[in-house]
Order: C-alpha cells, then structure tokens, then sequence
C-alpha cells in the first residue's frame, strides 16, 4: 500500500512538471511575442524647420489647424476630394455640410480655406511627414516655427499690415488676424521668403493661391469666419501655446486619435484602418461624396540633402496630382474682401 502511494506521488509530481514546462513555453498573459522596436531619431532642427517654412507664417490658428490635420492623411485626402466634388456649395450651406462629415474637427475646420487644404493633398508626403513629425517631437516643431518667424522678422519681410498683426510675446512671435472675423491667408515661397534660401522639400507643388514666386509675401482673399465660426471646430476653438509646445483646442491640449500615424513615444503601432496605401505610390478607391476618382501618385523624385521620407513610404514624394486644376477661390460667412496679391510692404505682387 505504502509503495502504491509513492508510485501515484511521483506520477503526479512528473506530470505537474510537465504541464509547469508546457505552460512557461507559452507568453504570458499581456505580453507580446514580440520586442517593441525602438523609437526611431527625430528629425533635425534644419529637417523641421524645412517642414513647417509652407506654414510657419500663416496665423497661430491655422498653424493650429495644419498641425493637428496632418496628423490624419487620408482625411485630408478625402476632404479636398469631397470640396472638389461639392464645389456648389457656398457659405452656411457648405458649413452645415462640413459638419456632418466624419473627419477630425482640425480637417474639418480646413474645409474653410480650401487652398490650404488642396496644398496639403497636393504635398501628401510633406503632409505626413509634418504630422509624423508634429506627433512624436511637438517641442521640436513649435520651436522650428517660431525658428522660421524670427529669420523671417530679420529678414524684413515679417510685419504687421492692413490683414495680420505680428507681435512679440514673451520672446515669441505671434500672429493674429488683424479682423478678427477676417482670416488672410499669406501666400509666399516658402523656400525664398526667410532670407538664405532653404532646400525645397521633394517634389513640392506650388499650388496657386497660396504659392507666390519671388522673396516677398502677399494676401488674397479674406475668408470670413461667420458661418464656420458657429461651430465647435469652428476658428475661434484653435490657437498655439508657443511655451507649452502644442496645439490648443477648445482650450485644452489637443491629442490626435489618428490610426496612421505611428507616435514612437508611446509606440502606438496602429495599422491603417482607412484605404490602402501601398508602395505602388496610388490611393485606389472612390471618395466619399460622389468623389469616384482614384488618387495616382507619380513616381517619387530622388531625395535631396537635407530631406527624409515622411510616416508612408508609399506616398508620392509631393502628393502631386498634376492633372487637376486649381479652383477658385470662395470667401464663406461675408464675401472676400479685397482682391489681387497685396505685398507686405504696400506693393503689389502678381
């Protein structure tokens, strides 16, 4: 009996050696098999001021707005699409519309500068590349901007007028409508208008109304903020917190819940959710609103000194997407005011 009971103890005690083996080849619960891959370097001061010169001196709310945008691509892509094939719609009737869309407030709130917009989808590398940027190294984009205003200041060619005031705040440079119901968009090179010329981002396209050739800087159109306004993206909700390095929104931080941008500080691996971007270089699919036309990206050109790709290897170097061509331009909530390229300096530009 006694020998019986030895023999059941170390057959229980060999098979629960088994099953403890069998059970540490498994991983454990809340673990990944696989190792996180290290965060990749951030980019350069000289990389990030080369990524925020197409906007660095556009006012503090639209910087706001492009910052938080980039972070999502594909609805930049889609928005352009869908004003493009919504081109009738004016004033609140396009506001109501745009509200009812599913995109980030940021892209939402783009949809009443349609030149800006179209730039972003023409220039969807750079667009990516920005908000890749803006999402892992705030601090470092926030800096690059007010980099870029300071060279432009020095550079005579940054200075209060008729459409924008420019103040120094707290060693910082601010920019703000000078009507606050009427945003000028500036339109510059941005690769000639901060003094010593800066290295073109690959494959940019200058797109009309907001590209102006030469070193100076002029103003079109005036968007009135009327109708847009009335809405919780509307303008007045975004700014910049210059020492705070981020963007606000309804006077809080803003975070990005984007699922194509990868943010390396928090190794948000997130997967896209949206159309596929391959690297054939073409966003396949109909857009949303009757917008049926594909996206073709042309081939991408060869990298210059200086540049890196942006979050998606698969997107053109540039976005471009030659065969459009640029449309008019529509002042929402009050009409344009003024019209033609007004200089900074008085003069005018063409």
């Amino acid at each position: 009996m006694k020998l019986s009971k030895r023999l059941l103890i170390l057959v229980l005690c060999c098979l629960l050696a088994r099953f403890t083996a069998q059970a540490d080849s498994y991983p454990r619960t809340g673990q990944s098999s696989e190792q996180s891959p290290a965060p990749a370097p951030q980019q350069s001061p000289e990389e990030l001021q080369q990524l925020v010169a197409p906007i660095a001196l556009y006012p503090d709310a639209l910087v706001a707005q492009i910052l938080a945008a980039s972070t999502y691509p594909t609805e930049i892509v889609e928005a352009d699409r869908w004003m493009q094939s919504h081109s009738n719609l004016k004033g609140e009737e396009l506001a109501k519309e745009v509200d009812k869309q599913p995109w980030d407030p940021s892209v939402k709130a783009l949809a009443q500068f349609p030149s800006v917009l179209e730039n972003m989808d023409k220039n969807l590398s750079w667009s990516s590349s920005l908000g890749d940027a803006y999402a892992n190294d705030p601090q470092g984009v926030t800096d690059a901007v007010q980099t870029m205003r300071q060279q432009a200041r020095q550079a005579g060619k940054l200075n209060s007028n008729e459409q924008e005031n420019v103040t120094t705040q707290g060693g910082t440079i601010a920019i703000e409508p000078a009507d606050p119901e009427v945003v000028y968009v500036p339109a510059y090179d941005p690769w000639l208008v901060y003094g010593a010329p800066i290295i073109a981002y690959p494959g940019w396209y200058p797109v009309p109304g907001i590209f102006l050739a030469g070193a100076g800087i002029g103003f079109g159109i005036g968007f009135g903020v009327g109708y847009f306004g009335g809405y919780g993206w509307g303008w007045h909700h975004w700014g910049c917190d210059w020492h705070g390095h981020r963007v606000i929104y309804n006077h809080s931080t803003y975070i990005s819940h984007s699922r194509t941008i990868i943010n390396r500080n928090n190794f948000n691996h997130n997967d896209f959710n949206h159309p596929n971007f391959n690297h054939g270089n073409a966003f396949h699919g109909s857009r949303p609103g009757g917008a049926g036309q594909g996206f073709h990206g042309s081939s991408a050109p060869h990298f210059q000194p200086g540049t890196r790709s942006g979050a998606f290897s698969g997107f053109d170097h540039g976005g471009n997407i030659r065969g459009f061509s640029s449309r008019g331009r529509s002042s929402f909530g009050g009409g344009s005011h003024g019209g033609g390229f007004h200089g900074s300096g008085g003069g005018r530009h063409r």
